[in-house]
């Protein structure tokens, strides 16, 4: 027959027991709710934007990489779209273009005893605006939201470059140096091809968009060949 103590112990977890399940069970009330269950896609709200219903949409942004620019889209239809992008160049991926360019500046001829040495320079502005056609495909079946583009358009380029030089006049006496410079204003433009997706579907109306463009310059170099591109931002209303 067990003890007092030891009866007195099974009594006394017997009622720790009861307490502790009457702090976790739930009041008379709160037992009739139930915790609702959301379904992972119904937990984001696609922005409300590019319903076939609804075009012609607009945006206005903003795209970082070569160029930084201000962009501007308009949607008249859910296949068609036409862009604006105006900004500036990345120039420092210009630097060996523009460093040959420093030979097509220099005279046809100079004297057996004159010498001009390049030692630097630089692109004081480097502007640009391109305008471009697209054509969008729905790739909803890969993911909600994107799109998958191509066009074409043309593409207007300023640029204004310092050289900065040394002359030396004279032979290995008496010789007389200087150093100087001077700047070239170059306007060039060209046709350019791109190819990029847009994706749209956030809680917010943005897009978001990446694109690659091909460049030629068919006024002032022709033949000469670009790849440009970026990633960018519109506010959609």
């Amino acid at each position: 027959m067990p003890s007092k103590k030891t009866l007195f112990l099974l009594v006394a977890l017997a009622l720790a027991g009861g307490y502790s399940h009457a702090q976790v069970r739930k009041s008379v009330k709160s037992a009739k709710f139930k915790v609702p269950q959301v379904s992972r896609s119904k937990m984001r709200i696609m922005c409300p934007i590019f319903e076939t219903s609804a075009y012609p949409y607009q945006g206005i942004g903003i795209k970082m990489g070569d160029p930084f620019a201000l962009t501007y889209k308009f949607y008249p239809n859910k296949n068609w779209s036409f862009t604006a992008d105006a900004g500036k160049a990345a120039s420092g991926l210009y630097n060996k273009y523009y460093r040959n360019l420093y030979n097509t500046y220099l005279p046809d001829t100079l004297g057996d005893d004159k010498r001009i040495t390049y030692l630097a320079h630089k692109a004081t502005t480097d502007w640009f605006f391109q305008a471009k056609f697209l054509y969008q495909w729905n790739l909803d079946k890969v993911s909600e939201g994107l799109q998958f583009y191509t066009g074409l358009g043309w593409q207007w380029r300023s640029t204004t470059i310092e050289y900065d030089y040394l002359y030396e006049d004279g032979l290995i006496v008496n010789v007389e140096s200087r150093f100087d410079k001077f700047r070239r204003s170059r306007f060039t433009y060209g046709p350019v091809a791109v190819i990029g997706f847009e994706y749209s579907y956030f809680t917010l109306p943005v897009s978001a968009f990446i694109e690659i463009e091909w460049f030629t310059d068919t006024l002032l170099d022709p033949g000469y060949q670009r790849f440009q591109g970026g990633v960018g931002l519109r506010y959609v209303f």
